[in-house]
């Protein structure tokens, strides 16, 4: 049976990446993100690499979204889900002087709220699923603090400790959960930021590779916190 799969964000950067790696192994990817373009593009690449896809828009922020959106991607999936992965987020840079309300709020919401959200609404599927596997994209930042980034660290380091608290929940009824933590990738969140050297960046290919293999690693082999390797 193929894996059946929905990932959040997968209209571009690394949902992209880690749609077209597990189309490339015949599986069934639903891919959620509020641009229908950009959707329907990457599900034209997931059936050209050999899987079966699905274009479903949802706002991660807004629960009743998010919940209709899960129900008509198990629709396509037929009623069981094996992988999950919450990969929806932003990234905004402002020292803390000169934060407002709405770029914590949106942090927030987006990075926080979203997976907490379409991980409650999938979790039936999941249930449902062959080895069913929750994927939380995080970054370096739900590990250290950097400059400029109050908003974004808040929210992974809650999106880490939703992670690690959720693997105890779900133990017991099969469900593994893995957290991964990316450094500096090269997508469309850091085209307009200084600062950033992108020949030295990870690329979403990279990420996309570490999913794929904690996804297929055997029974006890550490997959609860994975670091992304740099590029040589």
């Amino acid at each position: 049976m193929p894996l059946r799969v929905l990932i959040t964000g997968g209209g571009r950067g690394i949902g992209r990446a880690i749609a077209l790696r597990f189309a490339r192994e015949k599986a069934h990817v639903a891919v959620a993100a509020r641009s229908s373009g950009e959707l329907d593009a990457v599900v034209k690449e997931i059936e050209a690499a050999g899987g079966k896809g699905r274009a479903q828009q949802m706002n991660v922020a807004d629960h009743g979204s998010v919940e209709a959106a899960v129900w008509r991607a198990v629709e396509f999936t037929g009623g069981a889900l094996d992988v999950l992965v919450n990969c929806a987020g932003v990234f905004d840079v402002k020292p803390f002087g000169q934060m407002d309300l709405a770029i914590w709020k949106r942090n927030i919401e987006i990075n926080l709220n979203g997976p907490f959200f379409v991980t409650l609404e999938a979790l039936d599927a999941l249930l449902e699923g062959e080895r069913p596997h929750v994927v939380n994209i995080a970054s370096v930042a739900a590990r250290q603090g950097f400059p400029g980034n109050t908003a974004y660290c808040a929210s992974k380091y809650g999106l880490r400790g939703f992670s690690d608290a959720l693997r105890f929940d779900l133990k017991e009824k099969g469900v593994r959960v893995s957290t991964i933590y990316p450094g500096p990738t090269d997508t469309a969140m850091v085209e307009k930021l200084p600062g950033f050297d992108r020949a030295k960046m990870l690329r979403p290919e990279d990420v996309a590779e570490v999913v794929w293999r904690a996804n297929q690693a055997p029974a006890g082999t550490p997959i609860d916190d994975l670091d992304v390797p740099p590029r040589a």
